[in-house]
């Protein structure tokens, strides 16, 4: 068994939405960059909200932006490539952040958590099946998005011969081991994405 002791932090309350960015500041934290939450999401994190045109609901695009607030409840999350810019701009050159969107599990474990190296990783808010909608018009393209509902991310902290463990921010979970099946099904919903760091 493998289990890194990254710091813990929940996004119950405050960060409603937050799960991206509360486990971006689990990771920095570990990394020994002494980033709050608050600063992080005011500070890194691009953002942008939505708009009514007449009776048509327009949207970032996830890829380039935070969709709403991490602090509402009604926002949505971000992909990989905002988590990328965020996480490089909170370590200030120190640390490089790399979009491991695609890469299989057995190949992270090697390449991070083998080297006490914890990865955001999205799957499924508790490992709830993927739930397709709702759809928005992207405000830079106007070509329509569907978001894949129950969107998680999480930080990767360890395996063992049946189970992956993170530290799960959602409702204060802690660190939970999901089995590595239901886990890689459910990380093939979100796009296999992931995001490593590693030092410059």
């Amino acid at each position: 068994m493998k289990r890194i002791q990254a710091p813990y932090l929940s996004q119950a309350g405050r960060y409603p939405t937050g799960c991206e960015s509360i486990s971006a500041v689990m990771l920095l934290n570990y990394l020994g960059i002494p980033i709050t939450a608050e600063e992080f999401i005011d500070t890194c994190l691009d953002r942008q909200d939505f708009q009514r045109r007449d009776g048509v609901l327009f949207g970032p695009d996830p890829r380039k932006y935070f969709c709403g607030s991490p602090y509402d409840p009604d926002g949505f999350g971000c992909y990989a490539p905002v988590m990328v810019r965020a996480l490089e701009k909170a370590a200030g050159g120190a640390y490089r952040a790399i979009d491991e969107t695609g890469t299989p599990v057995e190949v992270l474990l090697e390449k991070y958590i083998d080297r006490d190296l914890p990865v955001l990783f999205w799957a499924c808010i508790e490992m709830r099946p993927p739930i397709l909608g709702p759809s928005w018009k992207l405000l830079d393209t106007g070509e329509t998005f569907t978001w894949i509902s129950n969107e998680h991310c999480m930080l990767l902290v360890g395996y063992d011969e049946e189970n992956y463990y993170f530290n799960d921010p959602y409702e204060g979970r802690g660190v939970v081991g999901y089995p590595k099946a239901l886990t890689e099904d459910r990380h093939r919903a979100q796009y296999q994405m992931a995001v490593g760091m590693e030092r410059r």
